[in-house]
């Protein structure tokens, strides 16, 4: 076929493509994402343990003091706190880090001809690899403080793959843009410190959601409105036994899908101009 009759491959299908093509170099991505951890805590004695450590004391740290501010027994409080450092660290991670994701990599995106989701994919994996960590002070916390698990728990797995799937969109759109306009980078950093204080994570959301005080109570719904508690819940809930609302998981997959959408049209735009934006 000549080249003047050969078919124009449509954007769309090129960002798809990207996307298939750094599925497909999990080798190169996943050794990367090792190598990252590897390199951070090159000659440390206890290694990648010290994030585990760094953040079972904070939680600790926080449920003791958070126990006794809300008269709750430490025996809730703190697997409350645990879990969800643990779960927000995640979220966090993916959503920090990959608005610098493309700017961290512009050593290999100029001298390596690889697709833009290649670096996208590696750090979803490095976070993937410091939950792993931290599911060492879930096991202990297990021991000391039993928990009504059930088979229902396992809907922590779905609910973590549904996380994994929105920080691969996330990073992808963060990223992309803060590429492109740098002074996004501190400003999605303070907003998802400022989250964190907004989201039921040293709380416990339900206690004000039945508080006696009906101004309280009325003031805890607002809550709703964070997608970080949805995102939350749907994880933190089984892995504490908890029971489980429907509503969380409604709103996490529509996000999932207008997220994807978003993604996918501004990957669909700009995907080849991040090489000369870095």
């Amino acid at each position: 076929m000549s080249a003047a009759t050969t078919p124009v491959e449509s954007p769309w299908r090129r960002a798809l493509a990207d996307l298939a093509d750094g599925w497909r170099q999990r080798e190169l991505w996943g050794h990367l994402g090792w190598q990252d951890i590897r390199q951070r805590y090159r000659r440390s004695l206890l290694g990648p343990i010290w994030i585990t450590i760094s953040m079972a004391v904070t939680a600790v740290a926080l449920g003791i003091l958070y126990a006794g501010l809300f008269g709750n027994p430490l025996a809730e409080q703190l697997p409350y706190i645990l879990v969800g450092f643990i779960v927000w660290g995640f979220i966090a991670g993916c959503i920090n880090e990959g608005s610098e994701v493309f700017i961290a990599n512009e050593g290999l995106i100029k001298h390596l001809p690889s697709p833009i989701s290649v670096h996208v994919y590696r750090l979803v994996w490095r976070q993937i690899l410091f939950f792993a960590h931290n599911l060492i002070v879930y096991a202990v916390m297990l021991i000391v403080f039993p928990q009504p698990l059930t088979w229902m728990s396992l809907a922590a797995i779905p609910g973590f793959l549904l996380l994994m799937l929105n920080g691969v969109w996330i990073a992808l759109l963060a990223g992309i843009v803060s590429t492109r306009f740098r002074d996004l980078t501190p400003i999605t950093q303070s907003i998802v410190q400022l989250m964190f204080f907004m989201t039921p994570i040293v709380w416990i959301y339900e206690d004000f959601l039945n508080s006696p005080n009906p101004a309280i109570a009325e003031r805890a719904r607002w809550a709703e409105l964070n997608p970080f508690l949805h995102f939350l819940e749907i994880v933190r809930a089984p892995m504490l036994g908890a029971d489980q609302n429907l509503r969380h998981w409604v709103v996490v997959l529509a996000i999932t899908v207008v997220g994807w959408v978003l993604a996918l049209t501004v990957m669909r735009r700009y995907r080849a101009r991040v090489a000369y934006w870095v």
